[in-house]
């Protein structure tokens, strides 16, 4: 392992991968990119892999759809070949009047931006999946540009390109501590070593909070555990993404038959906890066969616990902090695997005196402390 970096990146996901290969690609020499595990073993690795640009705020819309022009190409541009990114549409689906008017209402911002959303009736929500509940369904909004993709394949396509052009991963290396002077980081301490370096990048995603207090910061960020399943495969059947906000969840047919379906319960203690439960699986159980009564006798091949970071808005955290010079936060909050191609890029400006590509400055963190929150209703 080196032992000086100009940067290092702690954390071996989507996000941390791509800070990784944009700094590079901006011709940042003598990168380490530090994973506690193996890459995708954290948040990534245990997403649902959906790609959304229907949001109800300007800049995760901004950011969903920069990310989604990055996801077409980044294959082909990393060498690493196809990495399963299929745009075959999200339908949202409401059952009150009250979700179809916020719904509506993001439509106004998406259009505003240029993103091809639009409402549709319950019949033609039936019409695109024809086994659809749409019994007391109000209202259904589609975008055909949204979709899913491999989560394995994104980070590695990026880690690929990272290295390809010098950036050094250092997997199974667990960062103990990090040390500084005044203002200034002097280094990262790992269970392989020390590196002198005066920048880090904290892309750890629900264990930023962990990082954060090797600095004495406290970072507002909670890991709020998901749970997901996936059934056996079956014949090509559904092609977006169902999401309803009325039973806050997903459920999407893969590339290899089966259906990945989850969801999250905001009454979920903060906290990490990989473990999984029936609960879960018999009222995801209930919440999928009330959508689409086709799937009550399939069987269930495995289930499995990830976790959001969720921050109090629900937004990304992004760029510097007042407290030390050469700190950057590259937090997805809920989003990460999404979104991460731009906050790649956008970090990445940021951290080389360029103007962003998009106006960040609202994330910041500084935003908490100042009352300045951009809340965003539609994670589920």
């Amino acid at each position: 392992m080196r032992k000086t970096a100009d940067v290092v990146v702690i954390g071996g996901g989507s996000i941390g991968c791509s800070v990784a290969y944009n700094l590079a690609k901006k011709g940042f020499k003598n990168i380490v990119l530090l994973e506690e595990k193996y890459l995708t073993s954290g948040s990534t690795g245990r997403c649902g892999a959906g790609i959304r640009q229907m949001w109800g705020t300007e800049m995760n819309c901004l950011i969903s759809r920069g990310s989604a022009e990055i996801f077409k190409v980044l294959g082909e541009e990393t060498g690493y070949g196809d990495i399963e990114f299929r745009q075959s549409g999200y339908l949202l689906t409401t059952y009150d009047s009250v979700q179809t008017e916020r719904l509506r209402k993001n439509l106004e911002i998406q259009h505003k931006l240029g993103i091809n959303s639009h409402m549709i009736t319950p019949k033609e929500a039936k019409e695109m999946v024809p086994f659809v509940n749409a019994d007391g369904m109000d209202a259904a909004f589609f975008c055909q540009e949204d979709g899913h993709i491999n989560p394995f394949k994104t980070t590695l396509a990026f880690a690929k390109g990272a290295e390809d052009l010098g950036v050094e991963i250092n997997r199974y290396t667990k960062v103990t501590a990090i040390k500084s002077e005044g203002r200034k980081i002097t280094s990262v301490v790992t269970d392989k070593g020390e590196i002198a370096t005066d920048t880090v990048v904290n892309a750890v995603g629900p264990w930023a909070k962990y990082i954060g207090k090797m600095l004495g910061l406290s970072h507002p960020v909670e890991p709020e555990r998901h749970q997901i399943l996936v059934t056996e495969p079956l014949e090509g059947m559904m092609g977006p993404m169902v999401m309803s906000f009325a039973h806050d969840s997903y459920i999407q047919q893969v590339p290899h038959g089966g259906f990945i379906m989850g969801y999250g319960n905001p009454n979920e203690p903060k906290r990490i906890n990989f473990n999984h439960g029936w609960d879960f699986l018999e009222e995801m159980a209930k919440k999928a066969v009330f959508q689409l009564p086709v799937l009550k006798d399939v069987r269930v091949v495995r289930q499995w616990a990830g976790h959001y970071g969720i921050s109090p808005d629900g937004q990304p955290i992004l760029g510097p902090i007042p407290e030390f010079d050469g700190y950057y936060l590259a937090l997805g909050c809920g989003k990460g695997f999404m979104l991460s191609p731009m906050i790649g890029k956008l970090i990445a400006e940021k951290m080389a005196g360029e103007q962003t590509s998009l106006p960040i400055e609202s994330l910041s963190i500084e935003r908490f402390a100042k009352g300045e929150l951009i809340v965003e209703t539609g994670v589920v």
